[in-house]
């Protein structure tokens, strides 16, 4: 029996999110930021949780990935029919852009919790209605794409937007939940709907109650790079917005010579966090004077805990699905079933491996992966660094499956694709190499459940949490990481997993390139990784088990979204 909540009923949270992603063919996500929003509606949904999403349709998606004989990325639009999936509400809201009237339409979408059938409603805006303007239908059709202009318009829709909708649907609010400074302009929204009584303030600007909206707003930061969060001028802010709060009081709020949107969410919320410990520290290294607290992210147990494990855990661990922290009793589980289940799941990826590359990869090689964002910092060509080495080491021992995008913009990261499969191509026969294109959900189950090593190589201390080595440990697959992230506080060398080079610095924002990551990569390849896969076997299931008990235990999004509701949401 489904149990669908009264969107108008108690007051609830309301999550914002540019990009939510929970099934590959809604492609409204490009990466980690999307999955993990959708891992945390799951979550809530599991834990009924008075929650409502808000985020954008994204027609054309994020794109389809084609790579040519070179290895070189090309995009093309991933163009998918919504009324297939989801129902189109009645009601239509309007905000203003460039000074016109831009009209907004709602889809929505019923997020079933696994257990309890209890649904999170997804308000998907969507401006492709005949009353706009063809250059305003098209606001909501590419996730990230055009130029700041076009992402400003956006994040109109998606915040101030996102607030009238949700106020015209008549669900009420306890908590608006910032996901990153894209849905920040819901601020401002709330400001110009909760004013003083202007007879008892002596200055114009303390007519706009900012500790009323903090009281309502918490905010999520996600991203320890400071290039990387929104920053608009304020004439293109002006002309896009017009002036719907004074440039003074905007400015005090959002920075002064930007529109700065982090600023904005954390001036205007009254809880704030990064999404690991570690990056909890960066963040009030890069934002001084903020209370900044932290909050490690998870994922999703059911969703990304292939069927082979899945099974196993029903046998042993039962009701594993909604008390993840069940997976503390691993040692309950014989080895040799951890084995097989492994074994089902690694045998279900290279087959899939064989018949779309025709690589001949085989199910007793040590098999690494690696997949996601292709973006320098993530540093995917590090395992390249001296390819004459590695090939000794390796002595056709391993065999490696990379897959992930590049930002139609990034260069750099569509440099990176490029490399690592000529890499592969120089490589043979000795090391099996293939690059899966169109890296999404679906294909992240298959490879982080079926890689008998998840590989991790950021730069310090560029990565702000990451999720798919969890994911991996939910499979019982070990991680093999740089220390930052969330695996500073997951790993115990040798015994969940392995470190890549040196211990986190602390309160450094800096990375250094010494050539330290690449010797301790290859020195643990040689003396640790490779031996104890193909002669320490029991081990090697140890240590899979202590994924499991250790990561998977404590790195999930029910733990996660337990936090979010005692430290932000009942506050």
């Amino acid at each position: 029996m489904q149990h669908i909540q009264d969107i108008t009923d108690e007051p609830k949270i309301a999550y914002f999110s540019m990009e939510i992603g929970f099934r590959s063919d809604i492609p409204t996500y490009s990466g980690g930021l999307g999955v993990l929003a959708g891992d945390t509606i799951k979550s809530a949904s599991d834990l009924n949780l008075p929650m409502v999403a808000v985020t954008l349709i994204h027609r054309k998606g994020f794109f389809k990935q084609t790579l040519d004989s070179s290895g070189w990325q090309t995009e093309h639009p991933e163009e998918w029919e919504p009324s297939r999936h989801m129902t189109l509400l009645k009601h239509k809201v309007a905000v203003r852009i460039e000074g016109r009237e831009v009209v907004i339409q709602a889809w929505t979408y019923n997020v079933a919790g696994h257990v309890s059938g209890w649904n999170i409603p997804i308000f998907f805006l969507d401006t492709n209605v005949h009353e706009n303007a063809p250059e305003d239908r098209a606001i909501t059709d590419h996730l990230y794409g055009g130029d700041e202009r076009y992402r400003l318009k956006q994040e109109i829709v998606l915040g101030i937007g996102g607030v009238v909708m949700l106020r015209s649907l008549g669900v009420r609010v306890k908590k608006y939940h910032m996901n990153e400074g894209h849905a920040a302009l819901l601020t401002v929204e709330l400001l110009s709907r909760h004013k003083k009584d202007i007879e008892t303030v002596w200055d114009e600007r303390q007519v706009w109650d900012v500790d009323k909206v903090k009281d309502l707003c918490v905010f999520t930061t996600h991203t320890p790079v400071a290039a990387g969060h929104d920053k608009f001028p304020y004439d293109l802010v002006g002309h896009v917005m017009g002036e719907i709060l004074p440039q003074d009081v905007l400015k005090d709020l959002a920075g002064k010579d930007k529109l700065n949107l982090t600023l904005l969410g954390m001036n205007l919320s009254r809880y704030i966090n990064g999404v690991a410990k570690k990056h909890g520290e960066v963040s009030k290294s890069m934002f001084h004077g903020y209370k900044i607290q932290a909050i490690t992210n998870g994922v999703h147990s059911f969703s990304w805990t292939c069927d082979s494990f899945a099974r196993l855990y029903d046998r042993y661990l039962p009701g594993w699905a909604n008390e993840p922290e069940l997976f503390v009793r691993v040692d309950k589980i014989p080895d040799d079933e951890v084995w097989a289940a492994h074994m089902e799941a690694k045998k279900t990826l290279i087959d899939y491996v064989n018949a779309a590359t025709g690589a001949g990869m085989d199910c007793d090689t040590l098999t690494i992966g690696f997949a996601r964002r292709a973006t320098a910092y993530k540093r995917a060509n590090l395992l390249f660094a001296d390819t004459d080495r590695l090939r000794k080491i390796a002595k056709g021992r391993m065999q490696v499956i990379y897959a992930g995008k590049a930002h139609p913009k990034d260069f750099d990261g569509k440099k990176i694709i490029q490399e690592i499969i000529n890499r592969g191509r120089q490589l043979a026969p000795d090391i099996k190499l293939v690059f899966l294109p169109n890296y999404n959900i679906d294909l992240a189950l298959k490879i982080i459940s079926g890689v008998d090593v998840w590989l991790n190589t950021p730069m310090r201390p560029r990565e702000a949490s990451g999720t798919s080595g969890m994911k991996a440990a939910h499979n019982g697959v070990i991680n093999w990481s740089v220390l930052d992230g969330w695996w500073i506080e997951g790993h115990i060398e040798g015994y969940t997993g392995w470190s890549i080079g040196p211990a986190p610095v602390e309160s450094t924002l800096a990375h250094v390139e010494d050539g330290t990551d690449e010797e301790d990569l290859y020195h643990k390849l040689e003396h640790e990784v490779l031996p104890a896969y193909h002669g320490r076997r029991e081990i090697w299931i140890k240590m899979m088990k202590n994924a499991i008990g250790k990561n998977a235990y404590y790195f999930n999004s029910h733990r996660m979204m337990r936090r979010y509701v005692t430290e932000a949401y009942i506050r």
